[in-house]
């Protein structure tokens, strides 16, 4: 079976490492790489993808028999992204340039995938001490990313969904059509091979403190997460909290007309229409940015375009000037009931609220008939194709480094 993984050349394995001023440990990760492709006894090669490095990175890997190729746009998924496109394996293992991932132990990552149980094998970290993450990585930001992707995605069996240690079969990937550019791009590849229906595995491997300093921003990064994860999954999770939102303050807010003076729990006496009028309120501004969302989220548009194609906005635009004339006239009865020095209504308060969530909620949904229809979806932008720097063109070049064929022992090629 493993002789159905050789490209034409003997290249089984390709291991990818994006690389940004990482000469430090560039070299170290590099030789690991060849180690760990000895040690799967398959023919292999390293690629480092410079992605603009003002140090020495690009002298230093490839003194370690690398081969290296330039990927000018900035960003983790540009230069991932330009490293898979130049493999020549078609198993390709991804991972950082910083000596953090034990890449001499890439074989557990790989044999899942020789043996045809696995399309995607995440390398589950395990930290190898307290300095290997920090904390705020570690307690908060990925346990919430990791929940959000299973969210995302119906609930994949996954416990460090960034791990960026990973290994697949190029052209089961190359079907994902990943466009991520920055450190987004590990949660859209999970989430579109948990929509293609990947056989997804996860491994343990260990986790060291990286070498250098840290090229990851964790807020900006974080949101860039965030962004891409709900952009793929608007309905999951927007969209579908949204109405559950709604219809709880709708719920609420009928409370508050059987328990106009307030419902009491206790010893506290609590006022239902304030949290319905701001639940109803966010609940629908939730709703119209999850249906906004979903026109730019590639595994909604056709619904969208349905939507559209049948005029629905011309109908939010109609309830929308119905709830404002309806909000209007709550307003203006009770403003007389005011101005006439008439009994007060029992029910006052509660209509009052109504009235303001007929006001803001219609002019949102009138906003969004009339404005969201003149938006068109921007045409995607290609990468460019990397530029190759230097390093051994192919298995056959006599300076190549050794790609190493099933069998044969690293100390023949010394």
């Amino acid at each position: 079976m493993e002789d159905d993984f050789f490209s034409h050349n003997g290249v089984a394995i390709s291991v990818v490492l994006p690389c940004y001023n990482e000469s430090e440990s560039v070299g170290l990760c590099v030789d690991e790489a060849y180690a760990g492709i000895h040690a799967a006894r398959l023919g292999g090669e390293v690629i480092v993808i410079d992605n603009n490095s003002t140090d020495n990175s690009i002298e230093v890997a490839l003194s370690h028999r690398a081969r290296v190729i330039s990927e000018p746009q900035p960003g983790y998924g540009s230069a991932l992204r330009a490293g898979i496109d130049f493999a020549q394996g078609s198993i390709v293992v991804m991972a950082d340039a910083d000596l953090t991932y034990e890449l001499s132990g890439l074989l557990k990552l790989v044999e899942p995938i020789l043996d045809e149980t696995a399309d995607l094998v995440i390398g589950k970290r395990i930290l190898d001490s307290r300095r290997s993450m920090p904390f705020l990585h570690r307690y908060i930001g990925t346990p919430v990313l990791t929940k959000l992707v299973k969210l995302a995605t119906e609930g994949i069996e996954l416990s460090d969904s960034q791990s960026g240690f990973r290994a697949f079969r190029k052209d089961k990937i190359s079907e994902l059509g990943l466009s991520s550019t920055g450190m987004e791009f590990a949660s859209e590849m999970l989430i579109k091979a948990a929509r293609k229906q990947f056989r997804i595995l996860e491994v343990d491997t260990f986790y060291r403190a990286r070498v250098g300093e840290s090229k990851l921003d964790t807020f900006s990064d974080g949101l860039r997460h965030l962004r891409e994860i709900i952009l793929l999954a608007p309905s999951r999770l927007v969209i579908i909290p949204s109405v559950l939102l709604f219809a709880v303050g709708l719920v609420v807010g009928l409370l508050s007309f059987v328990f106009p003076t307030g419902l009491r729990i206790g010893s506290l006496l609590w006022q239902p229409v304030f949290f319905s009028g701001i639940a109803m309120i966010v609940g629908l501004q939730m709703f119209l940015g999850g249906l906004f969302l979903s026109n730019r989220s590639e595994f909604a548009s056709s619904r969208w375009q349905g939507l559209q194609e049948k005029g629905w906005f011309k109908y939010v635009l109609a309830l929308g000037i119905a709830a404002i004339v309806a909000g209007t006239a709550i307003d203006g009865s009770l403003f007389l009931i005011w101005v006439t020095h008439s009994k007060r209504l029992s029910i006052q308060s509660p209509l009052a609220s109504f009235a303001q969530v007929f006001l803001v909620d219609g002019v949102s949904l009138a906003g969004f008939g009339v404005l969201v229809p003149c938006l068109e979806r921007p045409p995607s932008k290609a990468l460019p194709f990397p530029e190759f720097i230097s390093g051994p063109e192919s298995g056959r070049d006599e300076d190549a480094p050794p790609h190493f064929d099933a069998g044969n022992d690293l100390s023949a090629n010394k």
